[in-house]
């Protein structure tokens, strides 16, 4: 069996060994920190004693009403539309697996597995909490393939956020049935089948309600916002990190983050966004070089004096959105649900309004900071406005193009995170011959917002660069402390100011260094933790 952890980007690569806790899945809500552990760093899961006797008391009620002559959806009837049909018992093993063979009709590209491994531990606490009927043993089976780190293939199409993320999770049934396509704890594709036996895992066959049970959630938008969330906390810190380079490359002053002014504000995320500029600000000697009579700028530009007002608003956004994720997370998504006194009743929790509108609301907020940043890095390439720097940061203007077309590339991104940034949450379409005739779309706002924060990543690397290569510009001045830190850091990969360069390999390095943190830390060696 592969222990997994994470590389740049997010992705799940083998290593040998591996000691982390595993985390325990029950009737306690799962933290958003556990969910990016199991999703990103394979971290196992455990099901606690408590999670399998509430399932097991639970599965008894759904064995009684399968007994019954009553009908009961989900359990003894067809699905959707269909749902007026009363099965008979001798028909209910393949009532299941029709389920969930016809749900699993997802198209387009495969999903990052970090993400369907999060909507797989989700939909686990979901079925741990005993309110889904489901038996223990499914439960089991889903825990192995995670422990395993087995992912089921889920491609980009195929959910309306609403009956739950539908086709997503009944490709994650599927392959608990041995069916479909998976991949391997070495990203190796292969059948459902061929991974189950060579992990010793035995195939579920799934009883009365289990099907329903095992795809009606909004684990797969949740999991997308969790993750999110995690990504943004950490984008939004770099972006703190560009605006404070960015001021001391355009001899900004810091006069406007000081803790008196922005506390006249009641806007909790500014602050901390403005405290965290003070950090990488002081000791500058850039920034004492203009503080005298001398020199005549009254007022910087918007996007150096209003940065932590839009990054902070952004993590107002996260913060909010962290709280409908926690309510979610305490939540059980499934229908029909199993009451504690043993009613099994129809509902539409699995309705994704709630986490859908949240998604669309981190679009915007990440177009507005990728936004700002493009402002910035405009200004330091435009000769009139910046304040002494050669045109386009060139080495040799006119023969050199310094980087004006990386400044091309960061427009276009911008400019498709301000389309993605259209929210999703305010579509839809019927299906299910209008049974089901008002849906989310939470899952389409998932995955937008996923390649928004992408795109935010790589406007923010194009700024550092450009900020570096500004800063190295305005030698025999240097910048303060954490800025040589970051620049320095930097430049184990990227070199400094010469003659143009194939530029196109020194943004990805600046990608893959603001991805795996080598930057923020810099920073952070000099100022300590950034909020």
């Amino acid at each position: 069996m592969c222990a997994m952890t994470s590389v740049a980007g997010g992705s799940v690569t083998p290593v040998a060994g591996g000691s982390v806790t595993p985390v325990a899945v029950g009737l306690a809500p799962l933290q958003p920190a556990d969910v990016v552990a199991v999703a990103r760093h394979g971290v196992q899961v455990r099901l606690t004693d408590e999670a399998v006797a509430a399932m097991t008391e639970s599965r008894t009620h759904i064995e009684a009403l399968a007994a019954s002559s009553t009908p009961a959806y989900g359990v003894s009837t067809g699905f959707g539309a269909l749902a007026n049909r009363h099965i008979p018992a001798e028909l209910r093993a393949a009532l299941q697996r029709s389920l969930i063979r016809s749900h699993a009709a997802s198209s387009g590209d495969d999903v990052e597995r970090a993400v369907v491994r999060a909507l797989m531990v989700l939909r686990l606490r979901t079925l741990a909490t005993g309110r889904t009927g489901i038996h223990p043993q499914t439960a089991r089976t889903l825990a192995a393939l995670i422990n395993a780190g087995i992912t089921p293939v889920v491609r980009e199409y195929g959910s309306l956020g609403c009956s739950g993320d539908l086709a997503p999770l009944s490709h994650v049934a599927l392959a608990l049935m041995g069916e479909g396509e998976v991949r391997d704890c070495e990203g190796v594709r292969q059948t459902a089948a061929a991974a189950l036996a060579a992990a010793g895992i035995s195939p579920v066959e799934l009883a009365a309600k289990e099907g329903l049970a095992l795809i009606n959630g909004t684990d797969g938008m949740l999991g997308m916002l969790l993750l999110a969330c995690h990504d943004l906390a950490e984008l939004l810190q770099v972006a703190d990190v560009c605006a404070a380079m960015s001021v001391e490359a355009l001899l900004g002053t810091d006069r406007v983050f000081a803790a008196d002014l922005l506390a006249l504000r009641s806007q909790p995320g500014q602050q901390t966004a403005a405290a965290n500029m003070r950090k990488l600000l002081a000791d500058s000697p850039i920034m004492e070089s203009h503080r005298g009579p001398d020199c005549t700028l009254v007022q910087d530009a918007y996007s150096l004096r209003c940065a932590p007002q839009v990054a902070g608003a952004a993590r107002d956004t996260v913060a909010y959105a962290l709280s409908v994720a926690a309510n979610e997370l305490d939540s059980v998504i499934d229908n029909p649900a199993v009451l504690p006194d043993g009613r099994v009743e129809s509902n539409g929790n699995f309705h994704g309004a709630p986490v859908g509108y949240v998604l669309d609301f981190l679009a915007i907020a990440t177009a507005d900071v990728a936004s700002i940043s493009e402002r910035r890095t405009d200004r330091m390439l435009d000769v009139h406005r910046s304040h002494g720097l050669p045109p386009f940061l060139a080495h040799d203007p006119g023969v050199d193009s310094g980087h004006m077309i990386a400044h091309y590339t960061q427009a276009a991104i911008v400019s498709e995170l301000k389309r993605l940034a259209v929210p999703a949450s305010v579509d839809s379409i019927p299906t299910s011959a209008m049974q089901e005739d008002h849906v989310s779309m939470g899952w389409s706002a998932g995955r937008k917002l996923h390649k928004a924060i992408d795109g935010l990543r790589q406007v923010l690397a194009i700024e550092l660069l450009t900020a570096a290569r500004a800063l190295d510009l305005r030698s025999p001045l240097v910048p303060g402390p954490a800025a040589r830190a970051v620049v320095a850091a930097l430049r184990q990969s990227v070199p400094t100011v010469g003659p143009d360069r194939w530029l196109a390999p020194e943004i990805d390095a600046a990608v893959a260094a603001v991805a795996d943190r080598r930057l923020l830390t810099a920073a952070e060696s000099v100022t300590g933790p950034l909020a």
